[in-house]
């Protein structure tokens, strides 16, 4: 199965430049001559990277995408932890063992021989320092993709940009499902803030946007109306919990032009996304995370949410031995996540099992925090020595003061166990979630 459709468009909308077979075929070919072992690709938002993506699939080459401005050290310690075969989209001096070859960094001894399953490899959602790779097998991409088509009711009349990397799981997972439909897909790089991307969303007839929390706060502030882009259709929303007054009023916006929003919830070690909920169930299900995709299931075990699927990874890797392993799941996904089913099966989600920090020896859920506080804009909380800290962005002295006496009265706990402070904005990945760790580091 190809996951390229012969009518597949994949356009750049600044240069007009269209992905075309031969793109694929070259990337493809070049692979191929290559001894066995993983690739790195650093990937931008270009036809040549997405022509590489495609082209390692067509050859059965694993590849890892890889942030293409990811801080070069942390790129070195991968490097020397999975011993690729060739780093691409590179053109610094190579480490030890490599060679420099045009913009590559071809390995000069033997890698490890990957699993023959293995067609993917990407890092932990939020991952700095020293990640973890996420193992997907080729018929969990394919699986997930034709899954996410079918819950969308993805068609080759449709148009997406990339509102997201394309080496995070999210911005990736848009890219596979339309292209697997024969859609089309503009590659974006200024983001929903820059008017030129509006340009684009009109120009190239864009039906679809996807978004993760931040962006919907930012199209809020926009004061987006989806009245303005007559193409535009639907738009779905994954990456974090929206709170469920944006769902209403996003919900209430598509609606009023006969179009629709889709809440999902999915993870990088599901290749991407697990549940969906139908926008006719939104109002009555308003803060559910929805119903497993075709082909999933859902349990709750010990309160944490357990995902059964195709596209469930094959495990983790932490260094290049890990890539010669073959399935060590099964098919069964422990998120991490805690959440409960209700009667009909929509999940509803409750926190992360390490989302912990305390106070005064009291556990306290840091998502039920951001929660509480959600009405006064973007929250963040991480956790101290005893100590809970919360960011509130754009907060002077006073609300911060506010915000601490009401989130002490929420905890029951005294206000000195907690530090509320203004910040200007909160750090984002560049996958549009906070950065936890930044934010540890302000401690």
């Amino acid at each position: 199965m190809n996951l390229l459709h012969p009518e597949a468009r994949v356009v750049d909308a600044v240069t007009g430049e269209t992905l075309r077979p031969e793109h694929v075929d070259a990337a493809a070919a070049a692979f191929a001559q290559l001894p066995p072992g993983v690739v790195f690709a650093l990937t931008p938002t270009e036809v040549g990277a997405v022509a590489r993506y495609f082209g390692a699939l067509a050859a059965g080459r694993p590849v890892a995408l890889l942030d293409p401005d990811l801080d070069e050290t942390v790129l070195r310690g991968l490097v020397d932890r999975f011993e690729p075969v060739q780093v691409t989209g590179i053109r610094t001096a190579p480490p030890d063992g490599y060679r420099a070859d045009g913009d590559t960094w071809v390995r000069e001894s033997p890698a490890v021989a990957p699993h023959p399953d293995l067609a993917l490899l990407l890092t932990t959602s939020g991952s700095t320092g020293n990640p973890k790779l996420v193992r997907l097998s080729r018929s969990a991409v394919f699986a997930n993709a034709a899954a996410i088509g079918d819950s969308l009711g993805i068609t080759g009349d449709d148009v997406a940009p990339t509102t997201l990397p394309l080496f995070y799981t999210y911005g990736l997972s848009v890219l596979n499902s339309h292209v697997l439909r024969g859609a089309t897909v503009v590659l974006e790089r200024g983001g929903i803030l820059q008017r030129d991307f509006w340009t684009a969303v009109g120009a190239h007839g864009v039906t679809s946007l996807a978004a993760v929390p931040y962006q919907c706060e930012m199209l809020r502030r926009l004061r987006f109306d989806p009245a303005a882009h007559p193409s535009l259709r639907t738009l779905t929303q994954a990456g974090g919990r929206l709170r469920p007054v944006l769902v209403e009023d996003f919900a209430q916006r598509m609606a009023a032009v006969e179009g629709r929003l889709f809440v999902m919830y999915g993870q990088t070690e599901a290749t991407a996304r697990m549940t969906v909920l139908p926008p006719d169930r939104i109002a009555d299900k308003l803060g559910s995370a929805g119903l497993p995709i075709p082909g999933g299931s859902l349990s709750i075990v010990d309160d944490e949410v357990v995902f059964s699927g195709p596209n469930v990874m094959m495990g983790y890797a932490e260094s290049a031995a890990d890539l010669a392993r073959g399935d060590d799941l099964g098919g069964v996904l422990c998120t991490g996540d805690l959440g409960r089913l209700d009667d009909e099966g929509f999940l509803f989600l409750t926190g992360r099992l390490k989302r912990i920090g305390k106070v005064f020896g009291v556990r306290v859920n840091l998502d039920d925090v951001e929660r509480s506080l959600a009405p006064h804009g973007a929250v963040a909380a991480v956790a101290g020595e005893d100590k809970l800290h919360v960011f509130v962005e754009g907060a002077d002295q006073n609300l911060a003061r506010s915000v601490r006496g009401e989130l002490a009265a929420f905890l029951g706990t005294h206000f000195s166990g907690l530090d509320v402070r203004g910040i200007d904005a909160l750090p984002l990945l560049p996958t549009g979630k906070v950065d936890y760790r930044s934010l540890e580091a302000l401690r």
